[in-house]
């Protein structure tokens, strides 16, 4: 068991980064007053951003592609999430129909970009990122062959941003600006401060965070751009519910959610879980929030002013 479990962990961690930094995204927007679902169509950008550069950038760079496509995907991710910012500040349109409307431009836009340049749906790069072991720490008993063997490095910069992103939404006066506009804009509004301003920042770093997710995925397990993150976008919006709008509730849900997807996965090749149907597995996660919903519904913790156009 032990053994199996040490094998399995590290495809967890790897299903939660990009879950984890995605959800962080949709935080700071919805943290600002903006609803955003659409953290998926932002996320299969940075993902195709991310192809493309990579591919046209690895003969040339090398290794040094990775971080380049990295940094491409997250601009272009928070410059998609422009159209969703400038519908839902500037012409307050409905917040879930622009979010719609952003996963299906995105799903369209990005599979016929693919096919343009490349001349297939998909694009596949030729290397990614190599798991290492931290020394030292991968040689502590029972936690290092857990959190510190086979690492990717993408996975501590994803920690280091969601420790920074607490610290400056819970122990910064800029933090505590952005907060105040998603339960009391008007009062924000009134001290002076530019209430359309933070907005555009909390959804443009959703936009940032959701790119840097799908790339992510690009350079650790998937090694391809295929069309689709998976639907791992709307599990990041169910992790942010799930995890009440708080970065350490967050950090929770995604850890949770990659632990039954990684299970999903590879239950077929376990004895004491090939019983059960893989489906279990994938729509637990879901099933989960919808009683997390029902059963803190009266106690959520989601912003009161979120949705409400300004």
């Amino acid at each position: 068991m032990w053994v199996t479990l040490t094998q399995i962990f590290p495809y967890a961690i790897a299903y939660t980064i990009p879950m984890l930094v995605t959800s962080l995204g949709g935080l700071y927007s919805e943290r600002s007053g903006v609803t955003n679902i659409g953290l998926e169509g932002l996320m299969l950008v940075g993902y195709f951003a991310s192809a493309i550069t990579i591919k046209l950038t690895e003969a040339t760079l090398g290794i040094n592609a990775l971080p380049v496509g990295i940094l491409v995907g997250v601009v272009a991710g928070a410059i998609f999430s422009l159209l969703h910012a400038f519908a839902s500040i500037n012409l307050r349109a409905d917040q879930i129909i622009s979010g719609t409307a952003i996963n299906m431009l995105a799903g369209a836009l990005t599979v016929y970009l693919a096919r343009t340049i490349s001349g297939s749906g998909n694009v596949r790069i030729f290397m990614g990122i190599i798991r290492k072991n931290i020394p030292f720490l991968a040689n502590i008993p029972i936690l290092g062959p857990l959190f510190f063997s086979q690492t990717y490095w993408t996975t501590w910069l994803c920690l280091l941003i969601w420790a920074l992103s607490w610290v400056l939404l819970y122990k910064t006066s800029f933090g505590l600006r952005l907060r105040a506009c998603g339960e009391h804009p008007s009062a924000v509004a009134s001290a002076g401060i530019n209430v359309r301003l933070m907005r555009y920042f909390g959804v443009v770093m959703s936009g940032a965070l959701a790119g840097l997710g799908g790339s992510v995925i690009l350079v650790t397990y998937s090694g391809e751009f295929n069309g689709t993150v998976a639907g791992l976008g709307f599990l990041s919006l169910a992790a942010l519910i799930f995890g009440q709008w708080k970065p350490l509730g967050i950090l929770g849900a995604t850890f949770f959610f990659g632990i039954a997807t990684t299970i999903a996965n590879v239950s077929q090749v376990i004895p004491s879980l090939n019983v059960i149907p893989p489906v279990v597995f994938k729509v637990f996660p879901y099933i989960a929030t919808l009683v997390a919903l029902v059963a803190f519904s009266k106690k959520s913790a989601a912003p009161k002013a979120v949705g409400d156009p300004f």
